[in-house]
């Protein structure tokens, strides 16, 4: 056992190489950040939902401190590393830690050609939609290229299936996928956006001045 890792339940889902800023603010977490400071280690990030935690997660890397409040409340910039499973749970301490197992992909299988057009191709468009200054990805040989299309994705379900997920090949296939229906989604929305203040016709919206 590599000793126990402490754990950051949140309702977000972190991939490896991806920021997530947070801002520290329970005594419990801001005393679990002291300890990872202090001794510079990593903290497993896990998704919490309403049954509990989910047992795969990222362990994070505090990038830098943006900001200390008087208080001791922390605003913090992390990055993704590690993935890993939770073999055991212990909550001796305020903060709860996790005997765990660390994983990378095992399915070295070159991921199918028409899966990875693909989902380049829906990620473009999505971040063509989502960002004026998008510069489209074109081909690359990254081997988990796969995290790096689910970035601008906030769908939990689908950050934690690839998560898990020990193929890039098979992640492309889900990425591959789900981004057609996605995007349709999110064409709704930026619509959505650009005609509310005009109520749809141009036209100001009543009871508004």
């Amino acid at each position: 056992m590599q000793g126990w890792l402490p754990l950051f339940p949140l309702q977000v889902v972190l991939l490896p190489d991806a920021e997530l800023p947070l801002h520290i603010f329970e005594d419990r977490y801001k005393e679990m950040i002291a300890e990872v400071r202090r001794d510079k280690i990593e903290f497993g990030v896990v998704l919490a939902n309403e049954k509990g935690i989910v047992n795969t997660g990222c362990t994070a890397v505090i990038e830098r401190v943006l900001h200390e409040y008087p208080d001791g409340r922390l605003d913090i910039l992390t990055v993704g590393r590690r993935r890993f499973e939770i073999e055991r749970i212990n909550d001796e301490r305020a903060f709860l830690r996790g005997e765990v197992d660390y994983f990378d992909d095992e399915d070295e299988t070159a991921p199918e050609d028409e899966s990875r057009a693909r989902a380049i191709r829906g990620y473009n468009e999505l971040r063509a939609l989502t960002s004026d200054s998008a510069l489209p990805l074109s081909e690359t040989q990254d081997p988990q290229l796969s995290f790096r299309l689910a970035r601008p994705i906030q769908d939990l379900a689908l950050r934690q299936s690839l998560l898990s997920a020990r193929s890039e090949g098979e992640r492309l296939r889900q990425l591959a996928e789900f981004l057609p229906g996605f995007l349709i989604r999110q064409r709704r929305v930026e619509h959505v956006k650009q005609v509310a203040p005009r109520n749809g016709h141009g036209g100001k919206i009543p009871g508004i001045q």
